[in-house]
């Protein structure tokens, strides 16, 4: 499956609004060609088929993509000695999520794979039938092995359901999203640049270990990369997540 994630959208936006002034059948049918055959290159870069169904969602997303709204949290300390060496502590609220769970033999299509049913469920495979909007970052939780050097195969994929439809979650047309109450989190967060993969995750979370030094405050085999922006970017911005015990 291609990676159809949130800023892949975002160089076909403005093209969009201005080549679909049109109201008639003939111009959707042509911006929908049009999108999709950008996403058919796109999943080609990385080897994989898009399937023909992702074509409305893609058109949906991309008319939508100057909205996405924030996850809520709370930042309650920061280390700014240096850009390479900042980080800061935040508390996210207790919040209802989507998720979907994969275990793929490469990191990249588990999240490739789930993102792709969780943005079907965005734009209309839910309960009230409509687009329910963008939400930013979306989290991908992983796990090392007991030796710390191999992630296992199954990721946690998740989007945060917008402020107007966290008490009353529209329900998923897939039975593989399935909507999480999650509890409170508090993390220890840094910024990233550039590919997630296997490698590239294996090496911040190791650089952010130098950073922090001997501790016990935070899980050894639980972490999140939190996405912000899309692969294809070569120098897009990303987050590794350390989550801090309770208290």
């Amino acid at each position: 499956m291609a990676r159809i994630t949130l800023e892949d959208l975002d160089g076909l936006g403005e093209e969009a609004a201005a080549g679909g002034g049109g109201d008639g059948d003939e111009e959707d049918e042509q911006e929908r060609g049009r999108l999709f055959a950008h996403w058919e290159a796109v999943a080609s870069t990385h080897r994989v088929s898009l399937p023909r169904d992702m074509a409305g969602p893609i058109v949906q997303m991309t008319r939508h993509n100057q909205a996405r709204e924030p996850v809520p949290y709370v930042t309650l300390s920061q280390r700014e000695k240096s850009e390479e060496a900042a980080y800061e502590e935040r508390r996210y609220p207790a919040g209802k999520w989507a998720c979907v769970t994969k275990g793929e033999p490469m990191y990249e299509q588990s999240i490739s794979m789930s993102f792709m049913k969780l943005m079907r469920y965005i734009c209309k495979e839910n309960s009230v039938g409509c687009y329910l909007g963008m939400t930013v970052p979306v989290l991908n939780e992983i796990h090392l092995t007991k030796e710390g050097t191999e992630l296992e195969r199954e990721v946690v994929t998740a989007y945060y359901l917008p402020g107007e439809f966290q008490q009353n979650p529209p329900v998923p047309m897939d039975p593989e999203v399935r909507i999480t109450e999650r509890a409170p989190l508090r993390v220890m967060t840094r910024v990233f640049y550039g590919m997630t993969t296997e490698e590239t995750i294996l090496r911040e979370i190791a650089l952010f270990w130098e950073l922090l030094g001997s501790t016990d405050t935070v899980l050894r085999e639980t972490y999140i990369v939190a996405a912000y922006e899309n692969p294809s970017i070569p120098q897009r911005r990303n987050e590794i997540w350390f989550i801090c015990r309770a208290e």
